[in-house]
C-alpha cells in the first residue's frame, strides 16, 4: 500500500482579500470549513488595520441529518452576528426539514432555493467553491 498526499493546493484559500467564498459540507466535512472561517474572521495573521483582511463574502451551506449534529453552530452564529454583510449560513437538516415537494431536505435542495444568488455569485471569477 502506497499512501502520498497532500500534493496540491486544492483546498487554499485565494490570496484575494475581497474573494467570495462558497462552502459546502456535511457532517464532520465541516471541518476544513471551520478552519476557514476562523482564518477569515478571527486569525490575527490575517488581519489588516481594521482587524481583518477578508472583505468579501463567505456563504456556508451545511447539511445534517439532525439538528443537534449542527457541529459549531454557536461559532456560525456568532459570524451572522457580527459579519452579517459578509457571512451567510443556511443549512439543510434531513431528518427534520422537509423540501417544498415534502421529502427529505439535502444540501443541494437548500443551495437551489438560493439557485438565482448563488448563479449569480458563479459569474464573478472572484467566487471559489469549496
Amino acid at each position: 500500500v502506497m499512501i502520498t498526499g497532500p500534493t496540491g493546493a486544492e483546498m487554499l484559500l485565494p490570496e484575494d482579500p475581497e474573494a467570495n467564498i462558497v462552502m459546502l459540507a456535511t457532517g464532520t466535512g465541516i471541518a476544513p470549513m471551520r478552519a476557514y472561517c476562523r482564518y477569515l474572521f478571527n486569525d490575527k495573521v490575517a488581519a489588516e488595520g481594521d482587524g481583518r483582511k477578508f472583505k468579501g463574502l463567505a456563504w456556508l451551506f451545511m447539511g445534517v441529518p439532525y439538528s443537534k449534529s449542527l457541529l459549531y453552530d454557536d461559532e456560525h452564529q456568532e459570524y451572522i452576528s457580527k459579519y452579517p454583510d459578509q457571512f451567510r449560513y443556511d443549512y439543510a437538516i434531513s431528518r427534520e426539514q422537509k423540501n417544498a415537494a415534502g421529502q427529505k431536505m439535502y444540501i443541494q435542495t437548500k443551495m437551489a432555493e438560493y439557485a438565482e444568488e448563488l448563479w449569480e455569485l458563479m459569474q464573478d471569477e472572484k467566487t471559489h467553491i469549496y
